[in-house]
């Protein structure tokens, strides 16, 4: 498998959608992509099937890094063929690998989201445990590769990356937008997962990172056949960060708790306050609006507000490992969650001084691999 150091241009992509969307920044990263890709193409023409990876595989991340400042809605003409680059130089690269990568196309009320199933090294036709890797907000299975399922092959782990409604395919090309209630997104993935050749039925556990902290173990809520679950940071949801936001634009404390609830001066107040920030008009209204498929200030708040472990922690019943980063917003409410899980549990802290402390612990996750492991290890193998 590839080296995980491609994951590490996440920070960088954060820092651009802060940037005015500009046609050369976009035009400098396609570019690079554009470069990558030929020069895979020609490795491979010429036998370097290696090289030819390695190339398709960057080339994936830089087409991401590209299109991500042009989120919103309609799609951008320039992001649907980007994104559309980005896929099939990641599907080229995954047919590169020995063995191939498996595309798998997983049904879901009358659509199809996409999927690749990542085979543990050396198992051969062994049946292993599997490892189902879910996204949050805005990344894509190009980074998921490199950030989990690179990592969970080489430690004897099948791992399955999927869209779901909201995330790339599902969202880019078929206008499919995020929804709460992920245990019903991720039974359709268990129902192609568990029919695979190789995967033990017992030992599926799932891991989400970002957004993908509160997705993961929404699932394990209501999906029986998971037995573990990594929630990378642990989160209650969007909802819990709601009174922050409202903090954060200037709101007072009873304004701030009110929400989503709020009237028309005060959303007239945080809109204005969101329009005149860069990063907080890409989150809210380029991404927010977009993922959720809502037009409004007002729509954005309720529908994000549907997304909450409240009501839903105490059923989940399996093994569930939570993830906290010193510096990561998202893991704020990890303690509390902790606290709330009545079943077998543990919470991991990771620290500036390891290196780890940021979003999902970006600049060291071999660390997190390490220690996140070693855990699962010790609660699916024989």
């Amino acid at each position: 498998m590839g080296e995980q150091r491609s994951a590490r241009s996440w920070p960088l992509r954060r820092q651009l959608v802060m940037m005015p969307t500009m046609a050369p920044f976009f035009a400098a990263w396609s570019a690079m992509a554009d470069r990558l890709a030929a020069e895979g193409a020609t490795a491979l023409a010429q036998g370097r099937r290696w090289s030819a990876r390695e190339c398709l595989l960057h080339a994936a991340c830089y087409y991401a890094m590209a299109y991500h400042p042009l989120f919103g809605e309609p799609v951008d003409p320039r992001l649907r063929a980007a994104f559309g680059k980005q896929m099939a130089a990641f599907d080229k690269a995954m047919e590169l690998f020995d063995p191939p990568v498996e595309r798998l196309s997983i049904p879901f009320e009358g659509r199809v989201l996409p999927g690749y199933l990542i085979r543990a090294e050396g198992a051969g036709t062994a049946t292993r445990p599997l490892l189902v890797a879910t996204n949050g907000y805005d990344a894509s299975m190009t980074e998921m590769f490199f950030g989990i399922g690179v990592a969970a092959a080489r430690r004897g782990y099948h791992c399955l990356l999927f869209d779901g409604p909201g995330q790339g395919k599902p969202l880019i090309e078929d206008g499919l937008h995020l929804r709460p209630d992920w245990e019903t997104v991720v039974a359709a993935v268990l129902d192609v997962a568990l029919g695979l050749p190789g995967v033990d039925p017992t030992r599926v556990a799932i891991e989400g990172w970002s957004l993908g902290g509160y997705l993961a173990p929404r699932a394990a809520s209501g999906e029986p056949r998971l037995a573990a679950c990594i929630a990378d940071p642990g989160s209650w949801g969007i909802r819990s960060g709601m009174r922050g936001l409202g903090i954060a634009l200037g709101l007072g404390e009873a304004a701030a708790e009110a929400l989503p609830a709020a009237d028309e001066a005060t959303l007239r107040h945080m809109t204005q306050a969101i329009e005149a920030d860069r990063k907080l008009r890409w989150s809210v209204v380029q991404r927010g609006y977009w993922v959720h498929g809502v037009g409004t200030l007002s729509e954005y708040l309720h529908a994000a507000a549907e997304f909450t472990l409240e009501g839903r922690v105490e059923k989940i019943r399996c093994p569930t490992l939570l993830t906290a980063a010193e510096r990561d917003p998202l893991a704020r409410g990890a303690q509390a969650l902790f606290e709330a899980l009545t079943c077998p549990k543990e919470l991991l802290r990771f620290t500036a001084a390891e290196g780890a402390g940021e979003h999902c612990e970006i600049l060291n996750r071999s660390l997190l691999h390490r220690r996140v492991f070693g855990w699962l290890d010790s609660v699916l193998q024989p």
